[in-house]
């Protein structure tokens, strides 16, 4: 009897240390295989860190403020206008050699108007707008002074280099929306979208002209400097401006012309009704006093006859 329980005994101690090494051999392969897999895959955190790295910094960089780009002067952007009065001998003559000193220094005529040849010997003046490169800009002027006696001269600039830049900058993003936008159109797949995609592509075609229009205009205005010159003969009058005085004088006379301003509304709006007045206010006042007329006649009392006087009797 203990021999058959000694080898049962005996084969369940084997069958549980096969067990128990099968499963020790399989959590061996599992881990195994979990270690290879972890080896093969990178971690996530490792995985993403140079990427992060370099979105750190482009980011870093964006955030950045953008610095003005450093030009010298020569390179600025800048608006030359000018104005000169000269006295002549003969205003025709200068005005004759005053174009030939545009059109030698590149430029062209702007404007041209001229009072000469006349009776009266104190109105012969001429002005013209001259239209010359910025780089000859001084050197005309000293041209033009040279044609006579110099009675004024004004002279200004206006720097635009960032206006000049914003707009560089406003065109490439509108031109940019206008390829998307473009793009877009071209992959319409419904009616609906084709005329949304059409109004937008238009509209932002429409500020992509107004942008350009405006760096067209202020290129011209930096290219080409603006010069006004004044010719006036021997005898002409030159128009001196005037400097408005302060104080208790001025006042006064402002208002007085405002009171003068006043009464000219006043007397013009009464001219314009007086015929109407007339027209209107005549038969009026007229039909205003019969009517008043009647109603005295209605209203007065009539006198009530007297009692016949009693006569005595006769004796």
């Amino acid at each position: 009897m203990r021999a058959p329980r000694y080898l049962l005994i005996t084969a369940l101690l084997a069958t549980v240390a096969l067990a128990g090494c099968s499963s020790d051999s399989s959590s061996d392969r599992a881990s195994s295989g979990s270690g290879i897999a972890e080896q093969a895959a990178p971690a996530p955190n490792e995985a993403a860190a140079p990427a992060q790295g370099g979105t750190a910094k482009d980011q870093a960089a964006q955030d950045q403020p953008a610095k003005a780009p450093d030009l010298s002067v020569d390179q600025r952007s800048i608006i030359y206008t000018g104005s000169i009065s000269v006295r002549v001998k003969d205003v025709n003559v200068a005005a004759t050699q005053a174009t030939s000193f545009a059109n030698g220094a590149g430029g062209f005529i702007g404007g041209d108007e001229r009072h000469s040849g006349s009776s009266s010997a104190k109105t012969d003046n001429a002005s013209i707008i001259l239209r010359v490169p910025a780089e000859r800009f001084n050197a005309v002027v000293e041209q033009l002074a040279g044609l006579g006696t110099e009675q004024q001269r004004q002279t200004s600039t206006e720097d635009v280099t960032e206006q000049t830049i914003d707009l560089d900058a406003r065109i490439l993003v509108q031109q940019a929306r206008v390829d998307s936008g473009r793009r877009l159109l071209a992959q319409a797949k419904s009616l609906t979208d084709l005329v949304m995609l059409e109004k937008e592509v238009a509209t932002r075609e429409s500020d992509l002209a107004s942008l350009q229009a405006k760096k067209r205009k202020l290129a011209d205005l930096t290219a080409l400097s603006t010069i006004t010159v004044v010719l006036l003969g021997p005898e002409a009058v030159a128009a001196v401006p005037k400097d408005d005085p302060a104080g208790f004088l001025s006042g006064l006379a402002s208002g007085w012309h405002a009171l003068l301003a006043s009464l000219t509304v006043l007397l013009t709006l009464l001219g314009a009704l007086l015929p109407w007045l007339i027209v209107l206010g005549v038969p009026a006042v007229a039909a205003l006093v019969l009517v008043r007329r009647y109603r005295r006649r209605q209203a007065s009392p009539v006198p009530a006859l007297a009692p016949p006087a009693s006569v005595p009797p006769a004796p």
